[in-house]
This record gives C-alpha cells, sequence and structure tokens, in this order.
C-alpha cells in the first residue's frame, strides 16, 4: 500500500496539513503561554467561572494527565484540563479551557452537532476497527458486497471528521465571547493572543477531516480502478 502512489496522491495533502496544524498549535500555545492572564487566574479558575455563570455548576473541572489532552466528556458531565493548562494564569490556558467550557454548554443546550458526534463514537470506533478485514477479505474472496461494505465502514471516520468540525468551531466561538464578557481576557493582545490559540487548533480538525477523506477515497478508487479485474468472477 504504501509504495502505491495512489495512496500518497490521497493521503499525502491531510498529513502535510495535519504536520502544520501541529507545529502551529505548538508554537502559539507556547508563546502565549508566557502571556498571564489578568489578575493571575489559571485554566481550571477560568473554566470554573466560566462554567458557574452559565448555571452549569454541576460540570466537574478535573486535571487530567498529558500534553493537550484537555477535553470535555458529556457522559460523566466533566472538563478535564491538561496540567498545563489547569495549573497556569496565561492566555493560552484561559483560551483552551474556555474552548472545553464551549462543549459543557453545547451539551447542557443539547447542540445537535454535538449530540450526533456523542452517538455515533462507539459505533465509528467499531467500523474503523472491522473496515480493513472487510475490505481485504472481500477483494480476497471475490465479494464486492463484502468490499463495499468495508468501504462504507471506512466512510464513517470521514463522516465523523465532517461532524467535528461545527462541533469546534462552535466551541470557539462561544470560548472568546464568554471570555470577553465575564472579562477574562482584556486588550487587543490578549484578545489576538486567544484567536490565535483557537484558530491553530482548529486546523487540527480540519487536517482530520482532510486526512480521513482522503484514506476512504483511497479504498474507493482501489476499489473500482484496481480491485475490479480481481473481483470478476473468472
Amino acid at each position: 500500500m504504501f509504495e502505491d502512489p495512489l495512496f500518497w496522491i490521497c493521503v499525502l495533502p491531510g498529513m502535510l496539513l495535519g504536520l502544520y496544524a501541529q507545529s502551529r498549535i505548538k508554537r502559539n500555545v507556547a508563546y502565549y503561554s508566557q502571556v498571564r492572564t489578568g489578575g493571575g487566574i489559571t485554566g481550571a479558575q477560568v473554566a470554573r467561572r466560566l462554567l458557574d455563570a452559565q448555571g452549569l455548576h454541576d460540570v466537574a473541572v478535573e486535571s487530567t494527565p498529558g500534553i493537550l489532552s484537555d477535553h470535555y466528556d458529556p457522559r460523566a458531565k466533566v472538563l478535564r484540563l491538561s496540567q498545563n493548562v489547569y495549573f497556569t494564569p496565561s492566555v493560552a490556558a484561559a483560551g483552551i479551557a474556555a474552548h472545553e467550557a464551549g462543549h459543557a454548554l453545547q451539551d447542557a443546550e443539547d447542540y445537535t452537532p454535538m449530540e450526533a458526534r456523542t452517538y455515533i463514537v462507539p459505533f465509528v470506533q467499531l467500523a474503523s476497527q472491522v473496515a480493513p478485514w472487510l475490505f481485504v477479505a472481500g477483494l480476497v474472496l471475490q465479494m464486492n458486497a463484502i468490499t463495499w461494505t468495508g468501504v462504507v465502514l471506512f466512510g464513517a471516520s470521514f463522516v465523523f471528521a465532517l461532524i467535528t468540525l461545527p462541533v469546534e468551531f462552535d466551541a470557539s466561538r462561544r470560548a472568546k465571547k464568554l471570555l470577553v464578557s465575564q472579562g477574562i481576557i482584556q486588550g487587543k493582545d490578549q484578545i489576538e493572543g486567544v484567536d490565535h490559540v483557537l484558530d491553530a487548533a482548529a486546523w487540527t480538525y480540519v487536517a482530520a477531516a482532510v486526512s480521513a477523506i482522503g484514506v476512504w477515497l483511497f479504498y474507493v478508487f482501489v476499489l473500482l480502478f484496481r480491485g475490479r479485474g480481481s473481483a470478476e468472477p473468472r
């Protein structure tokens, strides 16, 4: 597969975009982690203040190991922040914490794209494990129905990536609005800092979508143009 030029044509754009997105977010987070918030408020305090301001007192805020491992768990109603965000009084930490608080607010409002993403996660996880086996089995057994089933299941990751885009963009929009309305970030420099951090993070989701589309197209092309001969009865 890796020697196939078609694979690289389909997958390389997503890989390059992903590398660009990762380098950009690491650079912006590192820079704005050195810019302190007014009053020295930490990421954990930012999250707690924003959640309480929206009446989400039942949502817990916890620290979690890892770098950029921040996430909101809608099933447990817990907002988990990496230690560099949880304990740090910086513009970068404030932006990341506010973004995750935005997800909690989406959950409280039954934001449709977020609900859809939450419900399809188990299916996507199962599909990603089963799809390669079905695809290969279909080609080997020369059974188009099985092969196409594998291709359709590969598409689940693509659909998940597309649903993720509006969820993440909306959370960032909410984060910026909440940070300004609560007076946590003030002045042009701090607002631009949050913009740079969250916009860089958004590129990682765009890269994931492009990558998922590329992988799916590769398998479609293999089946349509290269697997046809082997799939036909002799």
